[in-house]
């Protein structure tokens, strides 16, 4: 069987030989199911995953995956992991009736790339449980409706599951996702795992489950200006020589290495997870002679790199708290401290314990869940005492959105600046960082993929974008200049700083205006045969509109609109009529299940007037959306970028906050007590 007619298939007419686990890639965690699921609900499970096949294949499968429950917590349907190789092909290798479905078929394999996914065979493509799809049943249908569809028509996703293709018209979405749409009284960390289990539900992360992921990349960039921007927060323009602590090596957080090396500092990387460590040598990311498990020697190495001001990712292959301790009690100075271990996914090993190896704290997850919890409850006040020992030495740490302070508020831990008002003692780096320095500006993560799978492609695309921005810089007001020169910057050294992993892809932070005139010249020179094929367009969901989390993306709303999610809804409902080729809106990403309301998009552009028009129309929303709103809450930079857009399009009219003051305000309320 060819390619093309495996993704024609769909659920084969035949029943396929099980496939055994490969003991050669990275498997998700067993999902811990104490008391879970009733009897009836494991019928139930069993009930929903077979009612993909014939009936007369259930006697078989059964058995099969009611042991899939038993052994992971989840029915994956190992045997119908189709047999080619899963990487992002040329567009023109897809078969397909419509192009922009067979762009859509290369983004879902390079999210299912093993280069590029976590746990692949379990379909999950980054942060432990962020998920394409549930099970095999569900690709293979996707995959099959996808090489079947035209341009009528839009093919709807409930969590992974294809309901199927419903007539459309050829200016709708091809694809609308949702992933965890769940009734919010039902949106406990708990129902992720119950109904997960039951397979009616997903967590699609933010761009697993919207097939917009591009690899460590995107991390790396949006790492790379966080970190300048902390640096020059706390008058650090230049930070050679200054010390970076932070954790983990996963799929987003291993961007961590690359990017001090590109701010020439001195990183230093915790993670516990050989697996991770592994990948990100594998990568490039890394390198094998620069992972320590000795603490003494690492610092002796730590203290070398900074006397001589070496640009050098370091790895402690170890527990983050036994290095945060050390470094409390060394007398090395660090200047900057963040943390991306996954305390979003706390309740599946997305942080270990001290005291106990990466497997057996897996195996202490599954034989003593309480003791567990407690050991994990420990740790974190152990971890927050010494990062406060350092900051009260002038160390500034702040939460990379991961729920690091959410859950050591909840462990007890000294997190509190003020518990009654839930002012924790650190930022989450969207509060004083990425929000103020960046979203508010309309600066956020574009991105692309050159869909013919070619270098010379990206190449072309960097360096258009490039002349794009310093076009811009020429007539930009002062107040964007740094963030312009940064990602010029990035842009014209990404060919050299950026290993190739999976798709050909790039991204930058541009605002409304950057996004569209990269955008309109890509498309003209798909129109001048400058390019040999057609580009994806997209974004991270963190961004400045598409994502409502009140611990990262909104932290720095503060007019109590921060725990609403009406941006990230109405932006998706946006960009899908106003060009959009796909859209999806997610429960949960970043900082957990029940915690975000995040959305994205992809565009297929191809040198036609129509692409232009949706890249006119789409992308101005989609960055304005937002902008309104951050203005709306009386943040300072997003009213005057607010007001900038309405001058440059007449047509935009944004409700503008009158400010009132704040200080007769609370004369008023507390002089009537």
């Amino acid at each position: 069987m060819t390619f093309k007619e495996a993704i024609q298939e769909g659920i084969p007419a035949s029943l396929p030989s099980n496939n055994s686990i490969d003991p050669t890639v990275s498997h998700a965690p067993v999902r811990n199911m104490q008391g879970v699921l009733t009897s009836d609900e494991e019928v139930l499970a069993l009930e929903n995953a077979l009612r993909y096949f014939p009936s007369e294949w259930h006697d078989n499968l059964a058995p099969e995956f009611y042991q899939e429950l038993k052994d992971y917590g989840r029915i994956y349907m190992h045997r119908f992991r189709p047999q080619y190789d899963m990487y992002a092909r040329s567009i023109e290798e897809y078969p397909s009736k419509s192009k922009q479905a067979a762009a859509i078929m290369l983004m879902i394999h390079n999210n299912l790339d093993p280069l590029v996914a976590k746990h692949p065979h379990e379909l999950i493509t980054y942060g432990g449980n962020g998920a394409v799809f549930q099970n095999w049943a569900q690709y293979r249908l996707c995959m099959q409706y996808l090489s079947e569809m035209t341009d009528e028509q839009t093919l709807v996703l409930y969590s992974g599951h294809p309901m199927g293709l419903f007539p459309s018209h050829a200016k709708a979405p091809r694809v609308v996702v949702t992933n965890g749409m769940m009734i919010p009284n039902y949106s406990k960390k708990e129902d992720w795992n119950k109904y997960n289990a039951l397979g009616v539900t997903s967590y699609g992360q933010m761009t697993a489950g919207s097939f917009m992921y591009i690899g460590p990349q995107g991390i790396v960039h949006g790492t790379t200006i966080t970190l300048l921007n902390a640096g020059r927060l706390n008058g650090l323009q230049d930070l050679h020589g200054e010390i970076f602590v932070t954790s983990g090596l996963g799929g987003m957080s291993g961007a961590q290495a690359l990017a001090a090396i590109i701010c020439g500092c001195v990183g230093v990387i915790s993670e516990v997870d050989q697996d991770s460590v592994d990948q990100r040598i594998a990568d490039g990311y890394i390198l094998a002679d620069n992972v320590y498990q000795d603490i003494p020697a690492l610092l002796d190495r730590i203290a070398k790199a900074q006397k001589e001001k070496e640009a050098i990712a370091l790895v402690h292959h170890g527990n983050i708290v036994e290095l945060w301790e050390a470094f409390a009690d060394s007398d090395l100075n660090i200047a900057l401290g963040s943390d991306q271990t996954s305390l979003h996914n706390i309740d599946d090993m997305g942080y270990c314990p001290i005291g106990y190896s990466f497997d057996e704290a897996k195996e202490l997850l599954l034989e003593d869940k309480a003791k567990f919890n407690d050991e994990i409850r420990k740790t974190l006040c152990r971890h927050v005492e010494a990062i406060n020992k350092l900051s009260d030495r002038g160390m500034y740490f702040w939460d990379y959105g991961n729920a690091f302070l959410k859950e050591a508020g909840v462990a007890n831990a000294n997190i509190w600046k003020d518990e009654s008002k839930g002012l924790f003692r650190y930022p989450s780096y969207v509060e004083d960082i990425m929000g103020p320095m960046c979203f508010d500006y309309g600066f956020g993560p574009f991105r692309w993929v050159c869909a013919s799978g070619e270098l010379d492609d990206l190449a072309i695309t960097d360096k258009i974008a490039g002349d794009v921005l310093e076009e811009i810089a020429v007539e930009a007001p002062e107040e964007i200049q740094e963030q312009l020169s940064d990602n010029i910057n990035w842009i014209r050294k990404a060919g050299v700083n950026i290993p190739v992993v999976g798709s050909k892809s790039r991204i930058l932070y541009a605002d409304a205006v950057g996004r569209i005139r990269i955008a309109l010249a890509f498309n003209k020179a798909l129109k001048d045969g400058k390019l040999k094929g057609p580009i994806v367009l997209g974004r991270d969901h963190h961004d400045v509109s598409g994502t409502d989390s009140p611990y990262r993306e909104t932290a720095n709303i503060y007019d109590g609109s921060r725990y609403t999610a009406d941006m990230a809804i109405h932006n998706v409902i946006g960009d899908s009529f106003r060009g959009a080729t796909w859209v999806s809106i997610h429960n949960g990403g970043g900082v957990g299940w029940g915690e975000v309301i995040n959305g994205g998009f992809g565009m297929y552009i191809d040198g036609s007037d129509v692409s232009e028009e949706h890249i006119r129309s789409m992308l101005h929303w989609d960055v304005n959306n937002g902008i309104a709103r951050r203005n709306w809450a009386r943040n300072p930079h997003a009213i005057s970028t607010i007001k900038r857009a309405m001058e440059e399009d007449q047509r935009l009219k944004v409700t503008i906050p009158q400010l009132a003051d704040s200080k007769r305000l609370e004369e008023i309320v507390n002089g009537s007590k």
